[in-house]
């Protein structure tokens, strides 16, 4: 079995803003697959079904996301997941990236995202994969939290709307054909950042 975690904050309030894109990578892909994340489990919400020819589970915690390891640890405690550094995949928001722009990568520390550091810490290893997806950062200076604990403006929902399914295909080719190969597909340039963003990292 795989397990993708989509990282994020509960609550209406959360719902739309930019630190809360794991949770939209996330239902995005269960719509594609045909999954509901229906059930309460491991302190969030849980689905699992099978995706391209593999049992996926698909899980939101709704801890806070400083307190993410938690969800991720009672998950892998529980499931049949082989090896967390080959089954298992955290899609977290990067304000380090221009909006849209995907970077999957097999190890490596938190890069200050709080949500990763406490998966990292929960399960004494760096040898997680993860997607980051490109949030970008505002065209005038401003504090960093802030700006993350915003709603996304109507220009960068229409950005959303073509990424997003582009990310669900980025953990559908993890699920598939492993890190190596969704990293050589999906790092790169695309897209292009919006006038409301600049590219940084």
């Amino acid at each position: 079995m795989k397990l993708i975690v989509g990282l994020g904050n509960p609550g209406p309030r959360h719902r739309r803003t930019r630190h809360n894109v794991g949770f939209r990578v996330l239902d995005a892909l269960a719509a594609r697959a045909g999954i509901a994340l229906r059930e309460r489990r491991f302190e969030g919400r849980f689905g699992a079904g099978p995706i391209a020819g593999a049992q996926v589970g698909l899980l939101a915690p709704e801890t806070w996301m400083n307190r993410s390891g938690a969800a991720v640890e009672q998950a892998l405690a529980k499931l049949p997941i082989p090896d967390p550094a080959l089954d298992l995949l955290v899609v977290i928001d990067d304000a380090d990236l221009p909006l849209g722009r995907l970077r999957l990568r097999a190890r490596g520390s938190s890069g200050g995202h709080n949500g990763l550091a406490d998966v990292l810490a929960s399960l004494g290893r760096e040898d997680v994969p993860r997607l980051r997806f490109g949030i970008g950062r505002p065209a005038l200076p401003r504090d960093t939290v802030d700006w993350v604990l915003e709603p996304f403006t109507a220009l960068e929902e229409e950005r959303l709307a073509a990424a997003l399914p582009r990310a669900a295909e980025a953990a559908l080719c993890f699920v598939r054909e492993g890190t190596e190969a969704a990293m050589n597909r999906f790092n790169g340039l695309w897209p292009e950042p919006t006038s409301g963003s600049e590219p940084a990292g």
